[in-house]
């Protein structure tokens, strides 16, 4: 690793900025931080607060001096360095730019093959498939994960070291103009131009100019590799006349080209054998995998390592080792009140250290556990690589470790952390207690060799093979989109009730808290306790609070709403019965009722209401709110604005009584988008959090979060005018072909579906529910499709909506995600 990377007094120049203050003993950089939460080490890290539409980094500023950095660069002169004494501070225009300026300026640093690779799918399988094949016999870098973005970029570069041979790293557009600057931090030798789809579509004028806009990438690299079928790439390629300046490696299985696809042929149901001519010569690989796009991504990985001049025995011989590239961290509910996150396919210290991140995000649990195998073809001897992950696994938090494997039992005593070592999973699964797992959060990270899906089937919590998936990513998307919409000073309460519309309490709570949300809102005290419980300590406001429940409201420093006069003398109650420090009153939230007519005060109460908090100096009015009634219909705009004009007359009133500043909020998911005039001090966010937007065309905007999916337990023929199911409800007008799948109204799937009302989503085709939907089960009809027992079978996803199921079953989105079962699996992952 180089000693260092640069001495401060070279970055300014570098990133055209001005040294506010600082320069104390000319310290010497070797890491960047864009993330305040991902602080490793505070020496000689240098923090970038970039900039963006939803968020501003320089408000973390104070936070990380507070943990001990000292070095920023900031775009804003206004960041008051005169209070942080000590600090060395660049000032820039754009501290994006200056991100980038400095990561091209360490890729100057080293003259080495560096492959990029772009296209609108694969990058990062074709990626991660070279960096298998190539790194037995090269010390190779590759992009973590999918840092393929205008900051993913940099990050990857600035992972360069001396021993590198050879580096690999993917880059994604989604606007014009924004290659040619990933050109200039990767600046690739080696080129490869996987395919190009329909991603990111809107923001180009056709797919010609987006597949020019990706071709930037390669205008200096020695050689292009691609595909000659793709016949929109082929024609901007040829029209570019970029050919004239660079050499090219073809593929293709209808023409003429360097390396020419003659079969493509199934050697079983999970292989393919794959014959080509090469320079006159036949041969042969053969990929453990069946699908066009592995298929596809594996003969670009070929013309890669025939370019890089790999002899064909070598390759054919690496082949059918590529392993599936696990795209995301998965998060299980596991077996005595421990939380697994399973990484089990991906084994390398950078995607370790990603994986332990996500880990240390779960507060639910205090105890942080992990089990490693043997980092393989890592290029570093066992003694500097196990004593990193050691140093990194301190510095982490992590409290103990179960190491897998001979290389990294033979390093046992570079940990200092508690530790047990194993030679094989397989003595580990004979010889560990499982009952030792206790109430705390578990990472699995394992090369594919060492089949850690074992261990991971052992420590799950038992259930059956229904399964309802939250993504993480989308979530936070949505968070970020209504982030954008409401004004930077403007608080944001994400609802976390009922469960997180069903998707789960805890874990959604603490992406919410991890990504900085403001407050959470739950409809009961139960909730926001075992909030508390699982280390939440955002402030959270109880929606419903009842007599009983005011003693743990208090004792856990919850925010109950209080919308009547007998709920304000419960919580007057329950302050005689506590010891209440004049200093740490018990914050309140006041519902107004302007017009929604379910909870709240009315405007004849208010005067009253004043004169009751005012006398009581234990009571402390944290917000006023109101809840509208109608939002999402554009009839009734009119109502809606008086709505909001009698809340700023009635909040106008009580915050002049009071004589203290408090935080006022009036919209709804909904009201974001539709009055943004009427955002006061903070906006509440509901459905809109969760994928599902009141509007049609506001939609788009947003990512599906939720997929409810099972499989097909049995497929049975049925002859005509047999029926099926209870009550004989479904009858087989013709022969058909019936699948039964493990899921039912006890599920969250709603018994009105049954009879051909609703329809599950079957081998890419809907497929109409027959018969009565039972408490565990239903039947669908498969007559005509291709399928077999233990298919998927998709209830709602990205695909199909739930907003469509809804539509089958007369209800809304919020019905379905509140109904899903507990006893439903749920799996939360982060790509």
């Amino acid at each position: 690793m180089f000693s260092q990377k640069f001495r401060l007094s070279e970055i300014p120049s570098i990133v055209k900025g001005e040294l506010l203050t600082g320069l104390a003993g000319d310290v010497v950089i070797n890491d960047i931080l864009i993330d305040s939460r991902r602080l490793f080490k505070a020496d000689n890290t240098l923090f970038f607060a970039l900039t963006s539409k939803r968020n501003d980094a320089h408000k973390y500023i104070a936070e990380l001096y507070q943990k001990g950095l000292r070095n920023f660069i900031v775009s804003r002169a206004d960041c008051k360095i005169e209070n942080y004494p000590g600090a060395n501070v660049i000032l820039v225009k754009n501290t994006l730019d200056a991100l980038q300026a400095l990561a091209a300026a360490y890729r100057k640093r080293f003259d080495i093959p560096v492959i990029g690779v772009t296209g609108s799918n694969g990058k990062t399988i074709v990626k991660e498939w070279l960096y298998q094949l190539i790194s037995p016999d090269r010390r190779v870098i590759r992009s973590p994960k999918s840092y393929n973005s205008q900051i993913g970029v940099p990050l990857s570069v600035w992972q360069l070291e001396k021993d590198y041979q050879l580096a690999i790293f993917e880059a994604g557009i989604s606007e014009p103009e924004e290659m040619l600057r990933l050109q200039q931090i990767i600046k690739p030798t080696i080129g490869i131009f996987t395919n190009i789809g329909e991603a990111h579509n809107d923001s180009f004028i056709n797919r010609q100019q987006k597949v020019g806009e990706k071709l930037k990438l390669f205008t200096k690299v020695d050689t292009l590799i691609y595909c000659l079928d793709h016949a929109e790439v082929q024609e901007v390629i040829i029209r570019s006349e970029i050919l004239k300046s660079i050499k090219s490696f073809t593929w293709s299985k209808k023409q003429n080209a360097d390396l020419q696809i003659i079969k493509v042929l199934p050697e079983s149901k999970n292989a393919t054998r794959i014959t080509a001519k090469f320079q006159g010569n036949q041969f042969d690989i053969t990929i453990p995998f069946s699908d066009d796009a592995s298929i596809e991504n594996a003969i670009h990985c070929w013309a890669t390592l025939l370019h890089l001049g790999y002899d064909q025995s070598a390759i054919a011989s690496g082949m059918p080792l590529l392993t599936p590239i696990a795209m995301r961290l998965e998060l299980i509910e596991g077996i005595n009140n421990c939380t697994i996150i399973n990484d089990c396919y991906n084994s390398d210290i950078n995607s370790l250290s990603i994986a332990i991140d996500f880990l240390n995000q779960q507060s639910q649990q205090k105890q942080k556990t992990i089990i490693l195998s043997d980092i393989l073809q890592s290029g570093k001897s066992d003694v500097y690589l196990y004593g990193k992950i050691s140093e990194l696994l301190e510095k982490k938090g992590i409290n103990r470790i179960f190491g897998i494997g001979p290389a990294i039992q033979k390093q046992a005593d570079q940990f200092t952390i508690e530790k047990e070592f194993y030679k094989t999973t397989e003595e580990f699964l004979k010889l560990f207690s499982f009952t030792r797992f206790q109430n705390e959060g578990i990472l699995l990270k394992g090369a594919r060799v060492f089949e850690f899906e074992q261990i991971s089937q052992a420590l799950q919590q038992k259930a059956h093979e229904t399964v309802f998936e939250i993504n993480l990513n989308a979530l936070i998307h949505n968070l970020n989109y209504y982030r954008s919409k409401v004004n930077p000073t403007i608080r944001l309460m994400a609802m976390v009730k009922a469960s997180s519309y069903g998707n789960g309490s805890f874990e959604i709570a603490n992406a919410l808290q991890f990504h900085k949300a403001d407050y959470l809102a739950v409809a009961y005290a139960d909730e926001g306790v075992e909030l508390r419980k699982a280390g939440i300590t955002l402030p959270v406001m109880v929606m419903n609070p009842d007599g009983d429940s005011f003693d743990g409201i208090i004792g856990y420093v919850l925010e109950p709403e209080i919308y009547s006069f007998r709920v304000l003398s419960q919580l007057e109650d329950a302050i005689k019965r506590n010891i209440i420090p004049r200093n740490k009153p018990v914050k309140v939230h006041l519902k107004i009722d302007t017009g929604m007519h379910r909870l709240g005060f009315c405007g004849d109460e208010i005067r009253r209401l004043i004169a009751r908090i005012k006398a009581n100096s234990r009571i402390y009015v944290q917000s006023v709110f109101t809840h509208l009634a109608s939002s999402d219909d554009p009839g009734q705009r009119d109502f809606t604005e008086s709505q909001i004009n009698r809340f700023r007359d009635i909040s106008d009133k009580i915050i002049d009584a009071l004589g203290y500043s408090v935080l006022r909020h009036v919209l709804n998911t909904a009201g974001i988008i539709e009055y943004p005039h009427a955002q006061f001090d903070m906006v509440r966010l509901g459905i809109g959090l969760y994928g599902v937007s009141p509007f049609e065309y506001d939609q788009g905007e947003l990512q599906n979060v939720s997929s409810l999916r099972s499989i097909i337990s049995q497929i049975k023929k049925i002859s005509q005018g047999e029926t099926i199911g209870y009550d004989r409800a479904g009858v087989a007008e013709s022969d058909m072909l019936v699948a039964t799948i493990p899921i039912g109204y006890a599920d969250g799937l709603a018994r009105i579906l049954g009879n051909g009302r609703g329809h599950l989503v079957i081998g890419g085709k809907l497929a109409p529910i027959v018969g009565n939907v039972c408490m565990d089960m239903c039947m669908a009809d498969v007559s005509g499709m291709d399928v077999k027992e233990g298919d998927d079978v998709i209830v709602f996803d990205h695909d199909r909506s739930i907003k469509d199921l809804a539509t089958e079953m007369g209800t809304i989105p919020y019905e379905i995600l509140s109904g899903i079962s507990k006893r439903v699996k749920r799996v939360y992952f982060q790509e």
